[in-house]
């Protein structure tokens, strides 16, 4: 027995550095994941090979050229009491230590940082509710050029897996995900760290990991959540504490000086340069990038559109609210007045579209 189990040992560890296998551990409980799944793997191929192994050899040497005839189990107590046990027994073995797992899995008290992770038709916003960042917003969104995507350009090496602004935490931290979504079901998952939960509209609901090593940790939305579901990658960055807190002071300095004065009066240059930023990562994916629109996603073409082009409150309201039914999300909450200023600005005097500027005043008037 102890030579099986140090083969079987041996036999974990070179799984690890295969490909197929699942991903190294960078925290404790994606380490438990780890050893849970090599521990059912190898108690299945135990269960495997001892009823095929008994089926074959019973095959074999009672086989009816040697002149054995079947035997009759018809209610005999022993044999259901041992195929009764058995199986129970079995369960236990699995049963036991999963349930270990998704208890642990389960217990998000005592966090030392506490996020709210909120899935959006097709990126992530972020808010630091607890801890040292306190207060930080971000909004993580793919950074995979279009021309990778669209097959104009070599693939990068974290092609559909890497965003503009990773999620950034400390190393050795418990830290606690409240996961929401705007829209649609969405699911926030990095497998290196062992952390999975749905993102339900409504609802909030938790999850936890403390990383253990310092690195960069890559995920997916994992429901199938729309059109661009494959492009909505999540990345976290573990640093150490004193990087995290350089990190912390850096993202509050760069929000103050970000924030706009809704006040401002915009030249029309400023306004569609701009809003050529916040088209290219909020808008392109649904009204393309010549402004074609996409019939599939009921997203109308934004060239010679009349509602892009006529009267400003219109226009707003769409961008502020949404359409209902349609793949039209409610950007109020995510960009700011000088950003949806910007960016209507902007598909007004493009794609052959000649308008008058909107100015940041305005959306601000129309917000609810």
């Amino acid at each position: 027995m102890l030579v099986c189990a140090l083969a079987a040992a041996a036999a974990c560890g070179a799984a690890q550095a295969l490909e197929w296998n699942l991903q190294p551990a960078a925290s404790p409980m994606a380490a438990e994941i780890h050893d849970l799944h090599e521990y059912v793997m190898i108690l299945c191929t135990v269960i495997f090979v001892g009823v095929f192994g008994f089926m074959f050899y019973a095959c074999y040497a009672h086989r009816k050229s040697k002149g054995h005839k079947a035997a009759q189990f018809h209610e005999n107590t022993t044999v259901e009491l041992i195929w009764t046990v058995i199986p129970a027994i079995i369960l236990v073995l699995f049963a036991w230590p999963v349930t270990k797992s998704v208890i642990a899995q389960k217990d998000t008290s005592a966090a030392e940082v506490t996020i709210k992770a909120t899935g959006i038709q097709w990126k992530w916003a972020y808010e630091y509710i607890k801890g040292e960042g306190e207060g930080i917003q971000i909004v993580s969104t793919l950074s995979t050029p279009r021309d990778q995507i669209e097959g104009r350009a070599p693939k990068g090496e974290h092609y559909l897996l890497e965003v503009d602004h990773d999620l950034v935490v400390p190393i050795g931290k418990k830290v606690r995900i409240l996961t929401t979504a705007a829209d649609v079901v969405h699911a926030w998952w990095i497998p290196a760290l062992g952390s999975k939960q749905d993102a339900i509209p409504g609802f909030i609901r938790d999850t936890w990991f403390k990383a253990n090593k310092i690195g960069t940790y890559r995920g997916q939305c994992v429901e199938l959540c729309g059109k661009e579901h494959g492009f909505m990658p999540i990345v976290v960055r573990v640093v150490s504490p004193e990087d995290y807190s350089k990190w912390v002071g850096e993202q509050k300095k760069a929000m103050l000086a970000a924030a706009d004065d809704p006040t401002k009066t915009w030249t029309l240059p400023e306004l569609i340069a701009r809003g050529e930023k916040v088209y290219a990562a909020n808008c392109v994916a649904c009204h393309q990038a010549n402004g074609s629109g996409l019939a599939a996603m009921k997203a109308p073409a934004l060239a010679g559109n009349r509602l892009v082009t006529g009267a400003h409150p219109a226009s707003i309201d769409t961008v502020l609210n949404g359409r209902p039914n349609t793949a039209m999300q409610a950007f109020g909450k995510q960009l700011s007045d000088t950003e949806i200023a910007a960016v209507i600005t902007y598909a007004r005097n493009n794609w052959g579209n000649k308008a008058n500027e909107l100015q940041p005043a305005e959306v601000k008037a129309r917000r609810k």
